[in-house]
């Protein structure tokens, strides 16, 4: 059995380990380790391999924590990730928020809860056209919204434009009554939801009318160039790529971009048409474009949601050989090379290697 001691003494507790030391219990819940906490000083007991994950996380949040941030389950679902890889390089976890923005609106502060939140805040700052992939509950289109309410409030914008494609959830809608934007509303409510939680109903309204905010279905975009704007695609996995083309040429002087999606929740007739499994492909080779890729670790909803999205990835796996973590291995070169470690076969003791062969599908 290995040992190893990790000293908290000139830390606040709470801050660290959550109440009731959940902190300390998630990391147990994940690793075969037993982890005490004694006159400032934490104990990790266990086999060497799992030991070893438990203390770069642990060692991961004490860095956080010096630095001010209280600890929060996504923090230690993200310090796991990290440790589990064992090849990034130690304080990741820390120095990943340095320099990342937060925003203070009428009803609420935003900061980023994860490191990748950290760094697609610090994106959507820097870059004129920003892609966010990921699973849901990652903070994708919210995170977009609040920039984009912050660059109107600082006049680096003259208004926010939200677009989602009109594309029905796998089920039929059939005709709906009223006129086109009673029609369109029920496909741009997570629009009014995220706008509503970060001011308030008066304000918001009296800015849909102005043409201040404009929120409309992707199909409205066409023939319209958007100068002084900032513009968000949302669901842009269900667009083709003609619409994605037709969406991204819509930029005028002064205008930013910003394009979520998740790669598993295509709705299209033809997954494979998304125009958001090829952009890559496309604009990949142009450097001022960001690309952001979020993973299950970095959900930020209920702690079931990411429970949920790992328990069909572990589905998709088994039923055509490649996981679907809202990322796709196609999309992001990181989840690439893990993937394509993952399926290198190690020979038996005695038999000679094969630096070659390959698995079978999982």
């Amino acid at each position: 059995m290995t040992i190893r001691k990790v000293p908290i003494e000139h830390l606040d507790p709470v801050r660290l380990l959550g109440l009731n030391d959940a902190n300390l219990r998630q990391i147990e819940s994940t690793l075969p380790v037993r982890i005490t906490l004694r006159e400032g000083t934490i104990t990790v007991a266990g086999e060497e391999e799992a030991v070893g994950s438990a203390s770069r996380t642990l060692h991961e949040l004490v860095e956080l924590a010096e630095r001010g941030k209280v600890i929060e389950e996504a923090d230690v679902a993200t310090a796991l990730g990290l440790a589990r890889r064992n090849g990034d390089p130690p304080g990741r976890l820390a120095s990943a928020y340095d320099g990342a923005p937060g925003f203070s609106f009428d009803r609420k502060t935003v900061r980023p809860r994860t490191p990748m939140q950290a760094e697609y805040l610090k994106a959507l700052q820097e870059r004129e056209v920003v892609f966010a992939i990921g699973p849901a509950g990652t903070g994708k289109t919210y995170l977009a919204v609040a920039s984009a309410v912050q660059a109107l409030r600082h006049k680096q914008v003259e208004r926010i434009v939200l677009v989602r494609p009109a594309v029905e959830a796998g089920e039929s809608l059939g005709f709906l009554p009223g006129d086109m934007q009673e029609k369109v509303d029920p496909y741009l409510r997570p629009m009014y939801d995220a706008l509503a939680d970060l001011m308030s109903y008066d304000k918001m309204r009296r800015y849909i009318e102005l043409g201040v905010i404009e929120i409309a279905p992707l199909a409205f975009m066409r023939g319209r160039t958007l100068h002084n704007s900032f513009v968000i695609l949302d669901e842009a996995q269900n667009t083709t790529v003609r619409q994605m083309k037709m969406f991204l040429t819509r930029m005028g002087l002064n205008s930013r971009a910003v394009i979520t999606g998740d790669i598993t929740q295509i709705d299209l007739r033809d997954p494979d048409s998304s125009g958001l499994v090829r952009i890559q492909g496309i604009l990949g080779p142009i450097r001022d474009i960001r690309f952001i890729y979020f993973h299950p670790e970095d959900v930020v909803r209920h702690r079931l949601v990411r429970d949920i999205i790992r328990a069909f990835d572990q589905y998709h796996a088994r039923q055509n050989g490649k996981t679907e973590d809202g990322v796709g291995t196609s999309l992001d070169p990181d989840a690439a090379e893990s993937e394509a470690a993952r399926e290198v076969v190690q020979p038996p003791p005695g038999e000679p290697s094969d630096s070659g062969a390959r698995g079978p599908s999982l």
